[in-house]
């Protein structure tokens, strides 16, 4: 017993560490792509919808030919009222976030995505599904006067692509609450590859309109250069971090998943610098992405008590391992233990009715799937 559960421990790890990795080479290999310095492909909605295609067809090998995962029962209704408006703004926020990795760097990219807290809190409290709380708020400012200073640090500070980023944030805050709002309350369950099934086609129709106003004239007057094999491992790469993500949520809990997020976040930063030379890291950005950084972990602490808080008997990793080893995995493989949704921000299809409270995906933001 005691073997096999520090096998599955060791497993889990690895798992977190390719999960670490995908997220952080999705990243820099969309900025490689986009950036006009490198790969110079400087359309980034054709770049999503290549993505959004290239998911939505494996999704469907996977579940009508292939038969691998079973589709959830979907009514018309529910596709209109829940699918459509959470697809357009996970659309919204992938387009915002993918246009600003032509305009800043991926280090003031993951420095502004310590809003994504800030961002969620307000839109949960618009859509009524959070109170408004004197010490959330105090740590809401902390964040804010962290990202500030950043900000005012930023040797290359470009307005167009910050204003992009943080409306990505916002984007992607308002569809995690819709997420919560809409789908969880109709008791709906989706794991990768059906959330990609449902929702990456209605995203690709979302973003034909913005591509045909802004990109598709470009691409008829300009020598794009187009290369199969560097987008068909991008969005592969893309679609592996889906699958990772699903391996992860089933193995560890929330205090786990945020520690590997901000691990995730140090990591990008320091490597975009030596990938990306032009990419200059200040002591301000430093000392402000830092300020940010305690705002979000403490942000954290209190939802993961307000968690705990409501659920009086938790198992520790080890017990929860023995538990379902002693217990039969259930046919359909959809079983997130810990009650956590992961808002990747190459990877932000997770969702699950299971989750009780908005304040659990605090891991990143958003950009490209």
């Amino acid at each position: 017993m005691a073997k096999m559960i520090n096998k599955t421990l060791v497993l889990t790890y690895i798992y977190l560490l390719i999960y670490v990795l995908l997220s952080s080479g999705v990243i820099l290999y969309n900025k490689w792509v986009l950036s006009p310095k490198y790969f110079n492909f400087p359309l980034p909605i054709t770049l999503t919808m290549i993505h959004m295609g290239f998911s939505g067809f494996v999704a469907f090998l996977l579940i009508r030919v292939f038969k691998v995962v079973s589709p959830v029962k979907m009514t018309f209704e529910i596709y209109v009222t829940c699918v459509v408006p959470i697809s357009a703004f996970f659309a919204s926020s992938l387009w915002f976030g993918n246009t600003a990795y032509l305009h800043i760097s991926v280090a003031f990219i993951q420095m502004l995505k310590a809003l994504m807290p800030v961002a969620t809190f307000i839109m949960a409290i618009v859509c009524g599904t959070d109170n408004a709380r004197c010490d959330v708020f105090m740590n809401m400012l902390l964040v804010s006067v962290g990202v500030v200073i950043s900000s005012y640090g930023e040797i290359n500070f470009n307005i167009i692509g910050t204003v992009y980023q943080v409306m990505g944030i916002f984007a992607e805050a308002l569809r995690l609450v819709l997420t919560q709002v809409l789908l969880q309350k109709k008791g709906l369950t989706l794991n990768p590859v059906t959330s990609l099934y449902y929702i990456a086609p209605c995203s690709f129709i979302f973003l034909s309109l913005p591509w045909y106003v802004l990109e598709k004239p470009n691409i008829e007057v300009s020598q794009i250069q187009f290369n199969f094999w560097i987008f068909f491992s991008n969005a592969l790469c893309a679609l592996a971090l889906n699958f990772s993500i699903f391996l992860v949520i089933g193995r560890t809990g929330a205090v786990t998943m945020r520690v590997a997020g901000v691990l995730k976040d140090w990591i990008l930063i320091a490597l975009s610098t030596v990938i990306f030379p032009e990419s200059t890291i200040t002591g301000l950005n430093i000392i402000g992405y830092a300020i940010a950084l305690c705002g979000v972990v403490m942000y954290n602490y209190i939802k993961i008590k307000d968690v705990k808080a409501t659920q009086p008997i938790t198992d520790s990793l080890p017990d929860r391992i023995t538990k379902d080893w002693k217990e039969k995995r259930s046919s359909d493989g959809e079983s997130p233990r810990g009650g956590v949704e992961l808002n990747d921000e190459e990877a932000p299809l997770i969702t699950s009715s299971r989750l009780s409270h908005i304040g659990r995906t605090q891991l990143g933001s958003h950009t490209a799937v």
